[in-house]
């Protein structure tokens, strides 16, 4: 085929729009180039600015660099703290890498927004959680995308959802980190019901675990999904039986919200 389009071969790892592509994670030092970016952006811009005019460059330009990256991949601390010492050296101390002088204030309190006292400079770490749970929306609301499909036929193609069983690519795992606090943010738009739980998701302003907990301990599986449990022509098949008199009182009135 490379004779055919007189073209070279290649392997892997290697860059695709600036971004190093293997089948394994990325190492610190495949984003070396993301941090000499920034150290050169450095030498060339702050020192020619006062505070009010570095603090714009922190903001607009040092954050802005490492977005695109932080929205494919979850980056190393390493590298994470790399760029913020740039980040800290463009704002209190301009290009001189080796000034000695003392930060004017801790790095935790200059990310925190201006309404609390902050500078409102971007969290890296934050940011970076941020742009990976944009990717489980868009991967729950199974949107019209390559990789949504690709990883809902590769993985869960026998109708299982996301777990605490984390599988896949790194990058889905690295992901699949984050969906406890997605699942704490996000309620779900019962549609289909394909795409939720029934006891352990956020629905119809419930989590039903929490609202009903001597109901759910006599559940029969605590992974079920709520369009199967809609199948089902009993409802009393989900559980152990007999109920207790509380778990029965609490299988009324959730009744009510399930046949809604």
């Amino acid at each position: 085929m490379a004779r055919t389009f007189n073209c070279e071969t290649g392997k892997l790892p290697f860059t695709y729009l600036g971004l190093p592509l293997g089948l394994t994670k990325p190492k610190v030092i495949d984003f070396s180039p993301l941090v000499s970016r920034c150290e050169r952006r450095l030498a060339a811009t702050s020192i020619f600015l006062n505070q009010a005019g570095r603090l714009e460059l922190t903001n607009s330009v040092f954050s802005a660099f490492p977005t695109f990256c932080m929205s494919t991949f979850a980056l190393h601390n390493t590298v994470i703290a790399q760029i913020d010492k740039f980040r800290k050296l463009c704002l209190w101390r301009g290009a001189d890498l080796n000034a000695r002088q003392k930060l004017k204030a801790a790095w935790t309190n200059v990310c925190k927004s201006k309404q609390e006292g902050g500078l409102g400079v971007v969290d890296l770490k934050t940011q970076n959680e941020a742009l990976f749970l944009k990717h489980l929306m868009k991967f729950f609301n199974r949107e019209d995308l390559p990789w949504v499909s690709l990883v809902w036929e590769s993985y869960y193609e026998a109708g299982s959802l996301p777990s605490l069983a984390k599988k896949g690519s790194f990058w889905w795992r690295d992901i699949l980190k984050l969906l406890d606090k997605f699942k704490g943010l996000a309620m779900v738009n019962i549609n289909n019901a394909k795409s939720c739980f029934l006891w352990t998701d956020l629905w119809n302003n419930k989590v039903p675990m929490h609202t009903y907990p001597e109901l759910f301990s006599f559940v029969k599986s605590k992974t079920t999904i709520l369009a199967e449990a809609k199948s089902r022509e009993n409802i009393l098949n989900l559980f152990h039986l007999p109920l207790s008199q509380q778990a029965f009182d609490h299988l009324l009135n959730y009744s009510k919200t399930y046949n809604s």
